[in-house]
This record gives C-alpha cells, sequence and structure tokens, in this order.
C-alpha cells in the first residue's frame, strides 16, 4: 500500500454519526438519479404511446407517474444536497481541530523548518481539499454502481439484448473515463498543491514584508516572482482542466455509441414484435438516465487524488516528532509557593548545530527573586527562556521545579507555573481586553486595569473612544512598539504563575521609561519570581544581574533576594 493510499485510508474514517449522514446522503443521490431516470422513461413512453391517440383516461396514470418522478426527483436532489453539505461541513470541522490538535504540540521547535505560508496552505487548501472526499470522491463512484445495476435490471425486463448492451456501455464509460483522467491528472495532483503552498508563503511573505520590501525597491522583483509562482500553478490547473475534458469527450461518445447499439438491437425487436413500439423511446431513455449517473466519475477519480495528496501532505506534518511531550504518568506539581527553579549543567544544541548553545548553566531561581540575565546577542538568553517552558529540553543536566524535572511534569502545569513573556510574543487581531484575558479569562476588570497602570498604559487605553474595548490590528499593527510590548507584558503579569520570565520585556522604551517600568514590575510580581533577560542596564539596580556569554553564566555582579 503506497503512502497516499495509506494516508487517504486515515483520512476516510468516518465516526458513527457521519457513517449514517453518508449512508442517507449516499441513498438520497441515487433515489434522485433513479427519479430523474425514473422521469425519463415515463416521459419517453408517454410521447410514444401518445403519438398513438389514445383514449386520454388511458394515460392518466403515465402522467401521474411523470409528474410524480418530477417532484420526486427534485425533493430528493434538494434533500441529498443538505445531507452531503452537512456531512461535509461536519467531517471538515473536525478535520480541522484535529489537524490543529496535532500540529498544537509540535511547537516552534518542529514547525521552524515551514514557512508560515506553507503551513497556512496545508491548514487551509489540504484540510479544505478533503471535504471532497465524501462528497464528490466515494459517493458518486457507489451511486454509479447502483445505477448500472438498477439501469440494466430494468432494461432487461423489456428487452435482455439491450440490457446487456446498456450494461457494457455504462461498464466502458465508468471505467474508461475515470481511469484516463486519473492517468492525465495524476501529474498535476502531485505537483498542484506544492505549487500552491509555494504560492502561499511567498504571498504571505510578500504581505508581511511589504513595508520593507517597499522601503528596499525590492517590490517589482518580488511582484515578478509571485506572477511566477501564479503561472507555474495555473499551468498544472489547465493540465488538470485537460484532462476533464478529454475525460467528458471520453464519456460523451461512449454515451453516443451505448445509445446507437440499443437502437441497433431495439428496432429489430420491435420489427420482430420481441419488444412493444412504445417501450423503444423507454428503453433509450434509460441509457441516457443512467449515463447521467456516470458524468460525476471523472470528477470523482482527479478528487480523489487530490485528497490523497492532500491527506498525505497532512500525514508528514503529523508525523514530526514534537520537540516535546508529556510524560506518560506526569508527577503530581510541587507547591508553587515554596518550590525553587533550579538549571543544573544545563547544556543544549539544536540538531543541526554543532556548537553548543548553552555549557554547563546552572541558575537558581527562588518564588520572591529577582534575576536579571544580560549578555550580547546570541548568547544563549532566549534559548534558556524557551527551556524553562519546555519549548525544548536540555540536551544535557536537568531543570527543575521543586526538586521535580520539567520533564516528568504535564507541560499544561508547568506552563500554569512559568510563564514566559517572549520578546517576539504574539498579540492577536482583537481587543486589548481579549489580549489580556488569553492569561486568564477570569480576571476582573479592576485586576486588568492594574495590570495596565504596571506597564504604564493606564492611562493611554482610558484615553482610547473604546478603551479596552479598542482593535490593536493584525500583531498589533495598530499601536507602537513600545504599547505592544507593554501589552504582553501585562498579559504576563495578570497570568496567574508563580515564575515570570520576561524576554526584553523594556524593549522599544526609552531609558527612563524603561527603568521605571522594570521598579513598577519588581513592585507588581511580589512574592512570585522574575527573570528578565535584557542587553539593557536600566531598572537592574534591584536584580541579581548574571551575564551570558557563548552559553556560559558568569558570577554575579551583585544579588538581591
Amino acid at each position: 500500500m503506497s503512502a497516499a493510499t495509506r494516508s487517504l485510508a486515515h483520512a476516510s474514517r468516518l465516526q458513527a454519526g457521519e457513517r449514517r449522514r453518508f449512508a442517507l446522503s449516499t441513498a438520497l443521490a441515487f433515489g434522485a438519479t433513479i427519479a430523474a431516470t425514473g422521469l425519463l422513461a415515463t416521459s419517453g413512453y408517454l410521447i410514444s404511446r401518445a403519438a398513438q391517440r389514445p383514449e386520454i383516461l388511458e394515460l392518466t396514470a403515465v402522467i401521474t407517474a411523470v409528474r410524480a418522478f418530477a417532484v420526486t426527483r427534485a425533493g430528493l436532489r434538494y434533500a441529498e444536497r443538505l445531507a452531503s453539505h452537512d456531512l461535509a461541513l461536519r467531517v471538515l470541522a473536525r478535520l480541522r481541530a484535529s489537524f490543529y490538535a496535532v500540529l498544537a504540540p509540535l511547537g516552534a521547535g518542529a514547525l521552524g523548518q515551514h514557512r508560515r505560508g506553507e503551513l497556512l496552505s496545508r491548514f487551509v487548501a489540504d484540510v479544505d481539499a478533503l471535504q471532497d472526499l465524501y462528497l464528490r470522491a466515494l459517493a458518486p463512484p457507489i451511486v454509479a454502481l447502483l445505477m448500472i445495476a438498477s439501469a440494466a435490471l430494468a432494461a432487461w425486463l423489456m428487452l435482455p439484448g439491450a440490457a446487456l448492451v446498456i450494461a457494457g456501455g455504462l461498464v466502458a464509460a465508468g471505467v474508461l473515463g475515470p481511469l484516463l483522467a486519473g492517468l492525465l491528472s495524476a501529474q498535476a495532483g502531485r505537483r498542484q498543491a506544492p505549487a500552491r503552498a509555494a504560492l502561499t508563503a511567498e504571498l504571505v511573505e510578500a504581505l508581511d514584508g511589504g513595508v520593507e520590501l517597499a522601503v528596499a525597491g525590492r517590490g517589482p522583483d518580488r511582484v515578478a516572482r509571485l506572477r511566477g509562482l501564479s503561472d507555474r500553478l495555473t499551468s498544472i490547473s489547465r493540465r488538470d482542466a485537460l484532462a476533464a475534458a478529454v475525460a467528458t469527450v471520453i464519456g460523451s461518445a461512449l454515451a453516443g455509441l451505448t445509445i446507437v447499439a440499443v437502437l441497433l438491437v431495439g428496432i429489430p425487436a420491435v420489427h420482430g414484435h420481441v419488444l412493444a413500439g412504445v417501450l423503444l423511446a423507454a428503453v433509450v431513455f434509460i441509457a441516457f438516465g443512467a449515463f447521467d449517473a456516470l458524468t460525476p466519475l471523472p470528477a470523482a477519480a482527479r478528487s480523489l487524488r487530490g485528497c490523497a495528496e492532500a491527506a498525505m501532505r497532512l500525514d508528514e506534518l503529523a508525523a514530526l516528532p514534537p520537540a516535546v511531550s508529556d510524560p506518560v504518568a506526569p508527577r503530581p506539581l510541587p507547591v508553587a509557593d515554596a518550590a525553587e527553579l533550579v538549571l543544573g549543567g544545563v547544556r543544549f544544541r539544536y540538531p543541526d548545530s554543532p556548537e553548543w548553545q548553552l555549557d554547563g548553566v546552572d541558575l537558581r531561581l527562588a518564588p520572591g527573586c529577582r534575576v536579571a540575565l544580560t549578555g550580547p546577542s546570541g548568547a544563549g538568553k532566549s534559548t534558556l527562556a524557551s527551556l524553562l517552558v519546555r519549548f525544548a529540553d536540555p540536551t544535557e543536566g536537568s531543570i527543575t521545579l521543586g526538586g521535580v524535572d520539567l520533564r516528568e511534569l504535564a507541560l499544561d502545569d508547568v506552563r500554569r507555573t512559568v510563564v514566559l513573556s517572549a520578546q517576539d510574543a504574539h498579540v492577536f487581531t482583537t481587543t486589548i481586553r481579549e489580549n489580556l484575558l488569553l492569561a486568564r479569562r477570569s480576571a476582573s476588570e479592576p485586576e486588568l486595569w492594574e495590570a495596565l497602570r504596571t506597564v504604564q498604559l493606564a492611562d493611554w487605553v482610558a484615553s482610547l473612544p473604546d478603551g479596552l474595548d479598542t482593535l490593536i490590528g493584525e500583531d498589533g499593527d495598530l499601536v507602537s512598539g513600545g504599547q505592544r510590548q507593554r501589552i504582553v507584558l501585562a498579559r504576563a503579569l495578570i497570568a496567574d504563575a508563580a515564575f515570570l520570565v520576561l524576554d526584553e520585556p523594556t524593549a522599544h522604551l526609552d531609558p527612563d521609561t524603561a527603568e521605571s517600568l522594570l521598579h513598577a514590575v519588581d513592585h507588581a510580581a511580589g512574592a512570585r519570581g522574575v527573570l528578565v533577560i535584557s542587553h539593557r542596564p536600566e531598572g537592574l539596580e534591584q536584580f541579581d544581574v548574571r551575564r551570558l556569554e557563548r552559553g556560559r553564566l558568569q558570577t554575579a555582579s551583585h544579588v538581591r533576594t
């Protein structure tokens, strides 16, 4: 079994309620197709019989049947659309949630090699592609198979020879058209998803860096690059469209040949009084209706291949090993107000790096302690901060909380106890209030204002027309860099955590504001342990200052506990 087939089989597993909905939508589709074919056959018989000018009462039953088939076809088709789209949307929601549940634990460590646009393409386009699996890939072949058997049976009851012709033509069209469509679109299907991902990645990057590209005068170059990727995707899509056109032509040709063959069998049967003349049109229209059921098959073959490629790409991402994971049997969280956070002989390096980012670091952070970590860029300060919240684990050595190795604790427990306010922490495209409540949903409005006063934003927020309900734009684009950084810091202060790790909290601030801000944070933190990472000296007088150089921790310049 190929990787694509295995991925498709995994993606096609339905839950109990979804299986019932799939069976219902397939049954409704088959019923609508039967009704449409019945409408054609009875209409053909009605026209033929009416040409003989019988009494109108002799046609009443047939006229009623035509009306019944017409109403039934419309009702079943409408119900099938409701049921199938309900199924597709439910499956889509489940797939997206389950994929995110797999994606979230990977973290930056496992996903860092992928561009944001590529991840977006997989999360959106590839997951969206799987909604076609049941609606357009699996249901049409089932309906077509049932329709071939039903049409052959109905024709057999009237003229066995015509039934064999119809069955042969339907089988040929049901196999050759989809097979050829699948073969022609195979290469396009394999190339389309990566091409779409590459275009999305470049587009996201161009939008994020639009200002820089304009300032550097590189906008036209990036536009040309995007146009090239777009042309490549268009060329691949054109090949897929060509496959669809060829399959449609083959299907139409086989349908026409089958109808001619039915007439070649049926007309002699009428002359030989084997088949009543008024039934000839009914037999022909049964073939017409059955071929309509085969029309979606080439598209189903292409959708099936596209779903297989999408499922394989999602499985490739889901198969990445997470940077960290929960222990099988997590230990209880130590009592936070008495627990110390201790790094012992910590060494760390990235898998592809020959150099140690951290080399034998020993550090102790007790409740109520204030420690500052300084050092040049690239010394390993942010790496140390990420280890404290288990975005990664030490290569050697240990980090303990209350004497318990962090690797023995549940990730949620670690991150509730140790909160990181990263230098590049994300702010969401929503209000100031919602960004603050992300840290603790139960925080009261007075607590939000208190945190804003600590970071010296309360007066600014109060002056805004919407106050806490002011939108801050995508990633904080509607506020200044300093305001954005302080919103992130206020969010960390609201968190109910025993330890705060603040990475460059005074970035984008002038020296006087930076100093007063750190004094305010020191006071607001109370009994919590605080580790501040900064390359600036302002406001660090009350901290136990340590310097990190080339991954090694230097002696303290002064101590305060």
